[in-house]
């Protein structure tokens, strides 16, 4: 196998259907893109292990919703991982990638560096948020901390907020593959049961952990019985076969749902990419007083800000900040 058709399946989202039952999904596969995003920051491994998981599932969720501008998912709690923060820009035009950027913020000195890495971020919230440019009303989800990852989170947000069987395969480590130097790859596949037209569960009647609905208090019947049994499939499936590079997605796919007449549709190409710039962080600080950027200001006489996502650095001039600032 060329390093070159190794290209083509890396970075992407493929999104397929299974003919055989009302179930769609996607197979992501993250290889330059989580190698940039874990590079900004020097983070501890189970901060990287945290921010590598919540970058694949907005992979794959974004991919999945009709995005006209940016999908983001905010993982905030009360343990030593206080923040896990991306986003998800979709295409500009078709043909072109979509775009990911993500951040861990944590106490350093309150972490345990031998827990489980999903146990640090204590309790708490997990959110999706969706902007679709100017105009349009912002949408957010949110659901508790629950389950033992934060795919769980992510299945019982779709449960809860949208009614829809959701169920995540993740796996990321560092690779090791002849003639490169280490670095991170990830793969996953996500399984989602398509809407049924009518059919609508109080919320408040989960049978979940906390009164949370899963899967089998939505869908029941044959339903129920295709669902349970992609789900079993699924679970056959092998790190090595999530994370590549040797396993194609459309042949993992074939080998895992065979018998589900798997179709595949359009792939969409990933790139790392921050939409941060010196305008933004203009905008941002038009709300301070001059009094308030004089306390901003460095002994040097300049205002500095840093990309938490991207690690830009940008200098200014505090004249030229806040509502009192004068451009030129």
């Amino acid at each position: 196998m060329t390093i070159g058709s190794q290209i083509a399946w890396d970075d992407t989202v493929l999104p397929f259907q299974l003919d055989q039952s009302d179930i769609r999904g996607r197979v992501v596969r993250l290889d330059g893109v989580l190698e940039q995003v874990l590079s900004q920051h020097s983070y501890p491994p189970l901060i990287e292990a945290l921010v590598a998981e919540a970058a694949l599932l907005t992979a794959l969720i974004g991919q999945t919703v009709k995005l006209r501008w940016k999908l983001s998912l905010q993982i905030r709690g009360n343990g030593p991982a206080r923040l896990i923060a991306t986003d998800y820009y979709g295409p500009t035009d078709d043909g072109q990638p979509a775009r990911i950027r993500a951040y861990a913020s944590y106490d350093a000195d309150r972490l345990d560096l031998t827990a489980d890495p999903f146990s640090q971020i204590g309790t708490g919230y997990f959110a999706v948020m969706l902007d679709q440019g100017e105009g349009m009303v912002p949408y957010q989800g949110f659901t508790p901390i629950a389950g033992g990852s934060l795919s769980s989170c992510a299945e019982t947000y779709f449960a809860q907020s949208e009614q829809l069987p959701t169920r995540f395969s993740l796996t990321f480590g560092q690779s090791a593959e002849p003639g490169r130097a280490t670095h991170w790859r990830g793969g996953g596949v996500m399984l989602q049961h398509m809407p049924k037209a009518g059919m609508s569960v109080a919320a408040e009647a989960g049978s979940g952990e906390g009164g949370l609905l899963t899967h089998s208090d939505i869908l029941g019947g044959e339903e129920g019985e295709s669902w349970t049994r992609a789900n079993v499939l699924l679970d056959t499936v092998e790190e090595i076969e999530l994370i590549g590079p040797q396993v194609t997605p459309a042949e993992l796919l074939v080998r895992l749902f065979h018998e589900e007449g798997p179709r595949v549709f359009e792939s969409q190409p990933i790139r790392f990419g921050c939409s941060c710039s010196e305008d933004k962080v203009r905008n941002t600080m038009s709300i301070y007083s001059q009094k308030d950027i004089e306390k901003m200001t460095t002994p040097e006489g300049i205002v500095t800000a840093d990309c938490q996502f991207c690690g830009a650095h940008y200098e200014m001039d505090p004249k030229t900040l806040g509502f009192e600032g004068k451009n030129g």
